[in-house]
């Protein structure tokens, strides 16, 4: 089968691989119909060479129909549509049962002390084989294939394998007040749809990004949009009676603008042979917090600061003065997608399409054509926000 392969910092390829096959009774395999290229891809494209060996398989928004199950398979069965969250759970733990599945504790990557094995994401989560790719191997299917309809276009079904579900869970754990206000710094997929998804519930949105077209698409949601300048902490500050919004969403995360020197530090550890750097990124690892700090100053005293945004750093400088003299809530975390879909599917199933999945696309391409299109999205060229890939 074809499948997008890393092969160094900046540089992936499609390339011919072994097809992926049955290899525990529990697991399934899909023709891939639709694979994404998520934000969250890119910080293997940029940093995390050294958790990543040249030939591993990218990827963990897809989705596909199954070809083939394992004897142990009882609730999907050949022929099924199926969309596969990127974290694999079992659904019976103690984590699961808590609707923590990125927590799940039979896929735990212990080794690295980590959550949930994820698709296509590294040494850290378990090295498993993406979704980029002609066909997948699904793990523990039963639990981990979300049965769709066949009356709808991939594209709104696509999504539930990540990015939906993971800014409706950064709204929730926003804890946004009746009414209230809530601020998305980054309008990348996670931040327009985060915006649509409080815009949705009846909050005032205000979003900031510094990419025009950006702004241009969640306007046409309704949302309130700023640049990012230097001042856009007292902008917002103006907008909301001198106080701040009630809540912000970090939809940036570690590749936000701006801290060259830590973007140096972040380049330099990517050079050391992996042997080094994989100590030194785990131990001594730092993020680029503009997004973050730029949250904790803009949330209003008592409010909530919710991180949807990946953040890797070990070592980041933290200002706990300011955090415990504003009061300031924070949640954050990988999202638990198994939690949220049973909320989302009605929506994404509505014809009305209330939350505008089928808005997000700019581009969509043969899998052939993904190293350019990591690239293209990579650096933000040609109005670039999502990218589907067809197998």
């Amino acid at each position: 089968m074809r499948a997008l392969t890393y092969q160094a910092k900046r540089k992936v390829s499609v390339e011919t691989v072994p097809d992926a096959e049955i290899v525990e009774p529990t697991d399934a395999v899909i023709r891939v119909t639709s694979a994404a290229i998520c934000g969250s891809d890119l910080h293997l494209y940029e940093l995390f060479g050294p958790f990543i060996d040249a030939g591993d398989i990218l990827g963990h928004e897809t989705m596909g129909i199954v070809t083939a199950v394992g004897s142990a398979v009882t609730r999907i069965k050949v022929g099924d549509r199926v969309v596969i969250p990127f974290p694999i759970a079992c659904g019976a733990c103690f984590m699961c049962q808590q609707g923590l599945t990125t927590q799940c504790e039979t896929t735990q990557v212990r080794e690295y002390e980590s959550g949930a094995r994820l698709y296509g994401y590294t040494k850290l989560y378990g090295q498993v084989p993406g979704g980029q790719a002609e066909m997948l191997r699904v793990q523990l299917a039963d639990d981990n294939a979300i049965v769709v309809g066949n009356d709808l276009p991939d594209e709104r079904y696509l999504f539930l394998s990540d990015i939906l579900p993971t800014a409706w869970q950064a709204v929730e754990y926003a804890n946004i007040p009746a009414g209230g206000t809530v601020a998305v710094f980054g309008l990348g997929p996670v931040g327009q749809f985060a915006s649509r998804i409080a815009k949705y519930r009846g909050y005032e949105v205000l979003a900031v990004d510094p990419v025009a077209e950006r702004r241009t698409m969640a306007e046409r949601h309704g949302i309130i949009t700023f640049d990012l300048t230097d001042t856009i902490s007292a902008e917002l500050k103006e907008r909301t009676l001198g106080r701040g919004p009630d809540s912000v969403i970090d939809a940036v995360g570690m590749e936000a603008h701006g801290n060259p020197a830590i973007g140096f530090a972040q380049q330099a550890v990517g050079l050391l042979p992996d042997a080094l750097a994989r100590p030194a990124m785990e131990n001594m690892g730092m993020d680029r917090t503009a997004a973050l700090y730029a949250s904790f100053d803009t949330v209003r005293r008592g409010g909530t600061v919710s991180l949807s945004g990946v953040y890797a750093g070990d070592a980041d400088i933290i200002p706990m003065k300011t955090l415990f003299d504003k009061q300031v809530a924070i949640h954050m975390g990988q999202c638990n997608v198994h939690r949220w879909v049973d909320d989302i599917m009605p929506l994404v199933e509505d014809p009305l399409d209330p939350l505008g999945v089928t808005d997000l696309i700019t581009h969509e391409v043969p899998l052939e054509d993904a190293p350019a299109l990591y690239e293209i999205f990579q650096k933000k060229e040609d109005g670039c926000i999502k990218v589907v890939l067809k197998p």
